[in-house]
């Protein structure tokens, strides 16, 4: 097979087309350099370049502050789970979390084994359909840390505001929605993303962390679970995921070209309302999230009965539509419509919904 299909995967996820064609013209010697981007060492002038090119439009998308440094690590985001902790939480202290899903729930319990945490508010009584409201969040001013996921990839729900914390420090798991819209930087005190789904292939986890943060580190802390390591060694402490962020480079280039995070979000809503406009106008589809809540990553719906379900993706598979399929956990359909997926996927699903539903409604 030589065309491509439409990649409704949560990740990993689609790539630009621009990027891929890119980095295929590219792959067996860079220009000017004669190797591969796969074999060029990580402490070469032409990395350097590739590293440092991808930090600063990254900071030009986001508007990162100078105190705020950008690190490349590894180990996704449930690395981070433990990191989080292990540097921001000190002995005998406390953190408040928020429960929206499955990945703020891993998020807790891996919290968990390194202290104490409040579970400041939680959605799992309502099966994860919406976030918290403010006045639902109760906070621990001593708490060392707050954290939450902007957006749960596998019941589809997205946080539309920032929760307000006071002087608490806010931490953000922004793995499925990061440059998905426009951030705001400065009200967190660390953001993560796992690259996977918006940003690059899997390989590379993007840390934003305040300058203050740093000093939280207990002494005798591990050496590459050490913020602190990463930050003063410009993520190159150890051989990174070269090729990884070689790609996530191309892409952060490709996100200008295209008007940046606020037309990415115009976007992404477009795409999002072909596909929600077709669930709010029928009986037969039934979406998960509220409609105040629900993700512009992450479309999910039910369908009258788990056979109707598995016909849908089964034939909607042959019509090259794939990755269907919701999670293991919670059944269903989950269409993923990350920043590289095109517009016309958007409407091939609408279209193949409306006739799936016409045919077996």
């Amino acid at each position: 097979m030589t065309n491509r299909i439409y990649n409704f995967s949560a990740g990993p996820a689609v790539l630009p087309v621009a990027v891929l064609e890119e980095a295929q013209r590219d792959l067996v010697a860079l220009p000017g350099v004669g190797m591969s981007v796969l074999e060029i060492s990580h402490r070469s002038k032409p990395f350097d370049e590739i590293i440092q090119g991808c930090e600063a439009d990254i900071r030009k998308l986001a508007g990162i502050p100078d105190n705020y440094h950008v690190l490349f690590l590894q180990g996704g985001a449930s690395m981070q789970f433990s990191m989080v902790p292990m540097n921001l939480l000190p002995a005998g202290g406390k953190a408040d979390y928020i429960s929206t899903g499955s990945w703020s729930k891993k998020a807790i319990k891996e919290a968990q084994k390194v202290g104490k945490v409040n579970v400041a508010a939680s959605t799992e009584s309502e099966n994860f359909t919406r976030v918290p409201t403010q006045d639902e969040i109760k906070l621990d001013p001593e708490a060392a840390y707050v954290h939450f996921t902007t957006n749960e990839t596998i019941h589809g729900v997205e946080w539309k505001y920032d929760p307000r914390t006071g002087d608490v420090p806010l931490v953000a798991d922004a793995s499925s929605d990061i440059f998905g819209r426009p951030i705001n930087v400065e009200n967190y005190a660390l953001v993560y993303a796992g690259a996977q789904k918006n940003l690059a292939p899997a390989g590379v986890t993007l840390v934003f962390i305040r300058d203050d943060m740093l000093a939280r580190s207990p002494e005798g802390m591990h050496t590459m679970l050490d913020y602190n390591t990463h930050a003063k060694n410009n993520s190159l402490y150890n051989t990174p995921p070269v090729f990884t962020i070689y790609i996530m480079r191309l892409v952060m280039k490709w996100l200008l070209e295209q008007g940046g995070l606020a037309a990415a979000e115009q976007r992404n809503q477009e795409k999002a309302a072909l596909i929600y406009g077709v669930i709010d106008a029928s009986d037969f589809y039934r979406g998960h999230a509220h409609k105040d809540c629900r993700s512009l990553m992450n479309i999910t719906f039910r369908l009258p009965s788990e056979e109707l379900e598995k016909q849908f993706v089964s034939e909607a598979t042959r019509a090259g539509l794939d990755g269907l399929k919701g999670h293991r956990s919670v059944g269903g359909i989950r269409a993923s419509i990350y920043n590289a997926f095109p517009k016309d996927g958007a409407e091939a699903l609408a279209a193949f919904m409306k006739e799936f539903e016409r045919s077996h409604g």
